[in-house]
């Protein structure tokens, strides 16, 4: 907070001096499915909230550099008969860079982004282990105040993770099971995320 009034009381600059941006954001992920191997059962993930960085570097015209950061904390929650642990929480750290375009506007720019990365889960579960998967997003937002140093950011973004078989998260092993809860290699898992964001520029 201090940062903020610090910044916001700051002398007034040209609009295409503030080149770099923060957002500092909250906000809540929707969905996500992993099936387990050779059953008939899956783990779904609990609909939680999310909490982030972004960094935003001008580039030419309307486009910027951006540096997306965001976690989770949920709940994976087991559906069918496999035998593995019914509720595990899971923690989900995605990191990713790509690129904003802007359309034009005055008070309020309309943005397209789209980024590609990394993210990695830990399941607090026997007999797993966290893993890391290549992962890309796209969405669509707005940018309030875009020519003042404190602004605010709405944004709606989905999420797909490139999951593979060879993982061992939600894996259990032993005599009456042999169960992984990534079942083919290419499988898609996917979430939404929408959040409110506080812009810092500099």
């Amino acid at each position: 907070m201090l940062v903020v009034l610090v910044l916001a009381a700051a002398t007034d600059v040209r609009a295409d001096e503030l080149d770099t941006e923060i957002t500092a954001f909250a906000g809540y992920r929707f969905g996500g499915t992993f099936d387990v191997q050779d059953t008939d059962s899956s783990y779904k993930w609990q609909d939680a909230s999310s909490f982030g960085l972004i960094w935003n570097q001008a580039y030419r015209g309307n486009t910027e550099w951006e540096v997306f950061l965001s976690q989770q904390d949920s709940d994976a929650e087991l559906s069918g008969t496999a035998a593995l642990d019914p509720v595990v929480n899971v923690k989900t750290t995605t990191l990713q860079i790509g690129g904003t375009y802007l359309w034009e506007g005055t008070k309020a720019h309309r943005y397209l982004v789209a980024t590609i990365g990394g993210t990695h889960m830990e399941a607090q579960s026997q007999s797993t282990e966290s893993d890391t998967f290549l992962s890309g997003s796209i969405g669509l937002g707005i940018k309030i105040a875009p020519t003042s140093r404190i602004g605010l950011r709405l944004e709606a973004r989905w999420n797909l993770v490139l999951t593979n078989n060879s993982t061992d998260l939600f894996c259990r092993t032993g005599p009456d099971l042999n169960a992984c809860a990534v079942r083919v290699e290419g499988d898609l898992f996917n979430q939404v995320e929408t959040f409110a964001g506080v812009v810092v520029r500099f």
